[in-house]
């Protein structure tokens, strides 16, 4: 894919812009991959399985060529409206980015969030056990055609539970970490309905994450009951994170990300 092709996609009005802004970067769950320009590019750039292996050379040298291609289009977008890219005082301007990620580092917030990460990769290495015991019985129950619910059903559903969670044990931290470090974040600014910070996207992200892996450590306590008190406190972990983060971005759930909010999902 060159400049070309990346204007061509970035033209083409079925893709929702900034779409991929708030998202949570789970493409194979994700019901709009099809209007989602991040995704096409990427779909476009792979011509081979090989490419999906992250330690392959040729995914790497592909990667290199697609950050060429964005910053000589970045250069020439730059010139077309003015901006000098060399005027920019780097080093005041990393350590300015230093300096808010210092403070969103120390912030309770993402302290809170870091620990659950810690705090699941606990559980999940202290209960692994109860996992292999339960595909035993799982597989018990398949060979002699008992239970009222499907073995396989019930496997797949705590597979996908696991699933769920891992993919949001550390995106919570990150998103936080993105909220809580940008610019419009620490501005005094008038209020005005119709605006919107980025910082409160990122935070609706982060709450995104925590709603579906408190609801998912509510299903995967119906499956392993006598664990439940250790989930539930994690859940309370969890649910005090939340209530947090919504105190400290008030207007992060009303924030209307493009696409997942226009009134066409439940995402």
């Amino acid at each position: 894919m060159d400049k070309k092709d990346i204007l061509r996609l970035a033209k083409d009005p079925k893709y929702i812009s900034g779409i991929y802004n708030y998202c949570d970067r789970w493409c194979e769950r994700c019901i709009f991959t099809s209007r989602c320009l991040n995704y096409a590019m990427s779909e476009e750039d792979e011509d081979d399985s090989i490419a999906h292996d992250l330690n392959n050379k040729a995914f790497w040298d592909k990667l290199h060529k697609i950050f060429q291609q964005t910053k000589e289009l970045i250069i020439e977008l730059a010139k077309e409206r003015g901006i000098d890219l060399n005027s920019v005082d780097m080093e005041s301007v990393s350590q300015e980015i230093e300096s808010k990620r210092d403070k969103a580092e120390n912030h309770e917030l993402s302290r809170t969030a870091l620990e659950y990460a810690k705090i699941v990769d606990k559980w999940f290495e202290a209960e692994y056990p109860i996992f292999e015991q339960k595909q035993e019985a799982l597989n018990t129950m398949l060979e002699l055609e008992i239970g009222s619910v499907a073995p396989h059903a019930e496997a797949n559903n705590i597979n996908n539970a696991v699933e769920v969670i891992h993919w949001y044990q550390h995106q919570i931290y990150v998103k936080l970490m993105r909220a809580l470090t940008q610019e419009d974040f620490a501005e005094e600014i008038e209020s005005d309905a119709t605006l919107q910070r980025d910082s409160d996207g990122s935070a609706k992200v982060a709450l995104i994450g925590m709603d579906r892996s408190i609801a998912t450590w509510g299903s995967l306590q119906e499956y392993f009951p006598e664990k439940m008190d250790s989930i539930l406190d994690i859940i309370m972990h969890l649910g005090q994170l939340q209530r947090k983060t919504e105190q400290v971005f008030p207007n992060a759930k009303g924030f209307r990300r493009p696409g997942f909010d226009d009134g066409n999902s439940a995402l």
